[in-house]
């Protein structure tokens, strides 16, 4: 068994073994490269195991980010919940990691995240044996955050009979006041940018660049459906979904806080999900949330289900876990101040700041 860096498109290899793989996400294709590269720069390396075949047998998707203030780590994947190693066996999943160690080594990151949809079990006691006999301790951040998992009936009047009495009038209300939701794909990226840009300068957070979603549209044809919401002809609420084999992900959904009366995004979650019934998805990944915290509470009323996410941190060299934790003070005053900058401003300066943060 060997270990290839495979750099150059295409991928049809890469992505039959996703396809066929049962524990494999939409994270996992080879297009996030062309995403990501495209998108912020970041150099990519796209590790494949293979049998004496030349067969794949497991793959590990890494981006490098670098930055002086945000760090310098190989991660799988950033800006998204889960990708990490993707394998037939544990052997695979630890020469893997080792390929990891001696590319992190290279490059002299500071730290290799994977962020695994399940527990990788030979990492369980909380250490890595590698091929150079080193002990290297490993972190799970097991808990911190979990995806929220909603399986879904056949038909979209079932799973609204599910509800009770109040939520369905809350799914109603929005209907009622005259808002209109619209599902399509890139021709929706203008309309549920603006909400989006908006909404992450009230949160506080540097935005994507629009070209993230652009490329995500060019790069995944007919996998990529945006909903927007809107009170009148003004976007109030959007939501930027991937579907995938039965699945739907959705990473990405905003709301203007000023319309927040009118349930829009609620009536946006509804109409996916409604689209979703109707087209064969029998899962809806809500994505991530902090147990117990605000959209863990808002999701839950959907019906969706809590699974731990197990993102792994391993330290190279003498370097240890630190969490980028918000509540500290040089990042609730950062918070503050950009909290405060107009949406032009945010637009400009916010893409080359998000891109450099894994989250």
């Amino acid at each position: 068994m060997k270990i290839k860096h495979i750099k150059s498109f295409p991928f049809r290899d890469w992505d039959n073994y996703v396809l066929s793989h049962p524990d494999s996400n939409v994270y996992h294709l080879s297009g996030w490269k062309n995403v990501i590269e495209k998108t912020y720069g970041h150099k990519t390396y796209y590790l494949a195991a293979t049998d004496s075949n030349e067969k794949i047998v497991g793959i590990l998707p890494l981006v490098h980010l670098k930055h002086i203030l945000f760090g310098n780590a190989l991660v799988s994947l950033p800006f998204v919940d889960i990708s990490g190693i993707l394998s037939n066996d544990e052997n695979v999943e630890s020469m893997l990691i080792d390929s990891a160690l001696d590319l992190g080594r290279q490059l002299r990151v500071k730290s290799i995240e994977l962020r695994q949809s399940k527990k990788l079990n030979f990492l369980d006691k909380g250490k890595f044996h590698s091929n150079k006999d080193e002990c290297i301790p490993v972190t799970e951040l097991e808990g911190h955050k979990v995806r929220m998992l909603l399986q879904l009936p056949e038909s979209s009047d079932t799973l609204m009979k599910s509800f009770n009495s109040k939520f369905r009038n809350k799914i109603k209300k929005p209907i009622k006041s005259g808002l209109k939701c619209i599902i399509g794909s890139s021709e929706l990226i203008e309309d549920f940018y603006k909400v989006f840009a908006v909404n992450m300068r009230d949160l506080g957070s540097p935005v994507h660049s629009k070209q993230l979603f652009e490329n995500i549209c060019n790069e995944f044809p007919g996998m990529v459906k945006i909903g927007v919401v809107y009170h009148d002809k003004l976007p109030i609420s959007g939501i930027f979904v991937i579907k995938f084999k039965k699945v739907i992900f959705n990473p990405w959904a905003s709301s203007l806080k000023c319309f927040s009366n009118l349930r829009a995004n609620t009536l946006q979650y509804w109409c996916l999900l409604d689209y979703a019934c109707k087209n064969g998805v029998k899962c809806f990944d809500f994505g991530r949330s902090s147990p117990n915290g605000g959209t863990y509470v808002f999701k839950e009323k959907w019906g969706a289900c809590p699974h731990p996410l197990s993102w792994y941190h391993i330290p190279m060299g003498k370097q240890r876990f630190s969490d980028m934790n918000v509540e500290k003070p040089k990042y609730k005053t950062a918070i503050n101040v950009w909290k405060k900058l107009p949406i032009t401003v945010t637009k400009i300066i916010g893409p080359s700041i998000r891109g450099n943060i894994n989250l």
